[in-house]
């Protein structure tokens, strides 16, 4: 069946009319299944679909009705200036992470500061603070080899060779390095919270999602442990759910970190809990 771009876009919107944005959902997709940009969808709405491209795209458009994420449908997914790949192994990357960035860059030091990303999945922030600051020694590990190979696929896409990604249960295979800065954004659902059954999460790795009765294991075990790989003065950074601010600011404080601060994102739902680690 011969199908111009434009006559394809109109197919697409009504079989996802029922989603939430069924005309951008259309367009990123048609996109990837023609190996085009956006910006020639505008261009060259006339241009006549191969049946290969045609049958491409009406697979992605029943995986969509599915309600599989588009990320894990084109296999790819824009954060902070990267293009990384993503598959089912790792959570796609959310805008709201780019503020732990944004917080992480404010406060390294002016020269060659080392840093850990814990739970890299794609390997985002770690990548994503690289491109800012090429000078910064980088380390990513994750517990899940698929999603540290995948890491090192972005790294290579992005031209980013120079982080160094290490399989690793959090810090277990960190031997005796030291960092002046801890980022993660760790698993933090609660086990049995709905939450794991809407949307996009419903197709993500609940390894990734999820830690323990009240979300907060992962992040209890990070910052127990996290004073033993900072340097003096050294930043620890982390991500959490909008409830738990005030529990894990009580957990930085009660190890013993210095100027802990939570930071709201955008919605104004405190997301980023910060700390430094002085040692004497």
């Amino acid at each position: 069946m011969t199908k111009t771009v434009t006559e394809a876009l109109q197919w697409a919107k009504a079989e996802l009319a029922q989603g939430e944005s069924p005309l951008l959902d259309a367009r990123i997709l048609l996109a990837r299944s023609i190996n085009q940009s956006l910006t020639y969808l505008f261009t060259w709405p006339e241009a006549i679909l191969t049946d290969a491209q045609w049958r491409t795209f009406c697979a992605f458009i029943e995986r969509r009705q599915k309600g599989e994420p588009i990320a894990y449908i084109s296999g790819e997914r824009d954060f902070w200036s990267l293009s990384l790949a993503v598959n089912p192994a790792t959570l796609i990357p959310r805008p709201e992470t780019e503020l732990l960035v944004e917080l992480a860059l404010a406060r390294l030091p002016s020269s060659r500061p080392t840093v850990c990303d814990l739970g890299t999945g794609t390997g985002a922030v770690a990548l994503a603070i690289a491109t800012e600051r090429p000078d910064a020694l980088i380390t990513g590990v994750d517990v899940v080899p698929a999603a540290v190979s995948l890491a090192k696929e972005n790294a290579k896409r992005n031209k980013l060779e120079h982080v160094c990604f290490v399989h690793s249960e959090w810090f277990s295979a960190l031997s005796d390095k030291r960092f002046d800065m801890i980022v993660s954004n760790p698993p933090y659902v609660e086990e049995t919270s709905a939450f794991l059954q809407e949307g996009d999460v419903r197709f993500e790795p609940k390894s990734a999602l999820t830690s323990g009765p009240d979300g907060l294991k992962d992040i209890k075990i990070i910052i127990e442990q996290a004073p033993d790989w900072l340097h003096h003065q050294g930043w620890l950074l982390l991500e959490h759910g909008y409830q738990q601010g005030q529990a894990v600011h009580t957990f930085f404080n009660q190890r013993g970190f210095h100027q802990v601060t939570t930071v709201k994102d955008g919605s104004g739902h405190d997301r980023i809990t910060m700390g430094l680690w002085r040692t004497c």
